[in-house]
């Protein structure tokens, strides 16, 4: 009784087996007069059985004519699986007929995604090709970092974040061998593409001096780009958690260390704002901006002799940097509020109030170089109104009426 449970399986088994071979030979012929919605429908009608008690020679068959039909359709994504998952079988008769497919798919559907982005400025669509290449090509993992930067400029941050973070899962680093030479015209190094076209251009003798250069490795900016995301859609703690990650492993990029610095700047941490920007100029000791905010910082903190000699070190190195002078005024001018408050607590006190006024007049004197200079590099209405209120309490009339006009003028 059993030996004939047996047989009767096995002959329905076999059974299974010939109306899948049946199937296969259907869908050919229809892809073969072109009717590839009627081969993709037959197809799909004996995929499960197949895949669970198929031979490899039927799936192998099978991804062959799937992957065929959906290139034809253009359903690229659909066709990729198929014909990558054929040729992750072992050796078989239609990888070889499977590759010319797959390759001219990657070429189509790179090329519309250089277009997209290049010419058409469409960053969304260019997104979403340059990652279905790498699905075509999963060797080709620059398509995932092309994807990223294109989610960017589309503000699709969360696709972005996510081709990202694909990168980092399959050890992206971006390093490319580059192929240069000297062009004798000109005396600049340049890139040439490929080995073969160097030594084409060298042998012509239009290039001389062909030397061979590997690229930075990339790995530390998809970390940092991630960490810029996060900190554009406002996720601070993420932000800084992927700074950190990326400063460790690139502890000397000044930009990594200032994007750190201004999330402290958002978290109202002027502490640790100060102490980066102290180890900023650390590496990057002739940055005036760097000397600029390290006087913020000291300002806000109350150091106002340190916040004015941060300051002169900037102007000491961009000699118009207006910002600066303004600056270098207000910490001049931040003397007067003590004044003031004096001189209302002495308000009936003659001789002391007058006394406190000649003060304050010094306390404007000092500062008015400052002011003059900051509004000569870049005037405003602020540079103008301080401007007008200091020549006026100084009693220079002329001075006050110019830029009472001036003011009313750009009101």
């Amino acid at each position: 009784m059993r030996k004939q449970i047996l047989t009767l399986s096995l002959g329905l088994l076999s059974l299974g087996l010939m109306a899948q071979k049946s199937e296969l030979k259907a869908a050919e012929k229809a892809i073969k007069k072109q009717d590839f919605t009627n081969a993709i429908s037959i197809l799909n009608s004996i995929e499960g059985e197949l895949m669970i008690n198929g031979e490899d020679k039927y799936k192998s068959k099978f991804y062959f004519l799937k992957g065929k039909a959906l290139a034809t359709k253009k359903d690229y994504k659909n066709a990729a699986e198929a014909l990558n998952a054929l040729l992750s079988m072992s050796k078989n008769k239609y990888s070889e007929e499977a590759k010319p497919i797959l390759n001219q798919m990657i070429q189509e559907v790179s090329k519309k995604a250089i277009d997209q982005y290049n010419n058409k400025k469409d960053y969304k669509n260019a997104a979403e090709n340059f990652y279905l290449t790498y699905v075509l090509s999963p060797t080709d993992t620059s398509f995932v970092y092309n994807a990223a930067v294109s989610a960017t400029q589309a503000k699709e941050y969360d696709t972005a974040i996510k081709y990202y973070k694909e990168l980092r899962r399959v050890g992206y680093t971006g390093v490319e061998i580059q192929y240069l030479a000297t062009n004798k015209e000109t005396g600049k190094v340049e890139n040439l593409g490929s080995k073969r076209q160097r030594d084409l251009m060298v042998k012509s003798k239009q290039y001389i001096k062909p030397e061979e250069k590997s690229s930075e490795s990339k790995e530390a900016a998809v970390v940092k780009n991630i960490a810029l995301i996060y900190k554009e859609q406002g996720k601070t703690e993420e932000a800084m958690e992927a700074l950190a990650e990326a400063r460790k492993a690139n502890p000397n990029d000044i930009n990594l260390l200032l994007n750190e610095a201004d999330m402290y700047i958002k978290l109202e941490k002027m502490d640790k704002f100060g102490e980066l920007m102290s180890e900023a100029i650390a590496l990057d000791p002739k940055n005036p901006t760097l000397y600029y905010n390290l006087g913020v910082v000291n300002f806000n903190q109350g150091r106002m002799e340190d916040a004015k000699k941060y300051y002169q070190k900037a102007i000491d190195l961009k000699p118009d940097y207006a910002d600066a002078y303004m600056n270098l005024a207000v910490v001049v001018l931040d003397k007067d509020k003590a004044i003031v408050e004096e001189m209302n607590n002495n308000l009936s006190n003659f001789k002391k109030y007058d006394k406190l006024a000649l003060k304050q007049k010094e306390v404007y004197k000092e500062a008015l170089p400052f002011l003059e200079k900051a509004d000569s590099l870049n005037r405003s209405i602020d540079t103008v109104k301080t401007l007008m209120n200091l020549y006026e309490v100084l009693e220079q009339e002329a001075k006050a009426k110019e830029f009472r006009d001036l003011y009313k003028s750009m009101k």
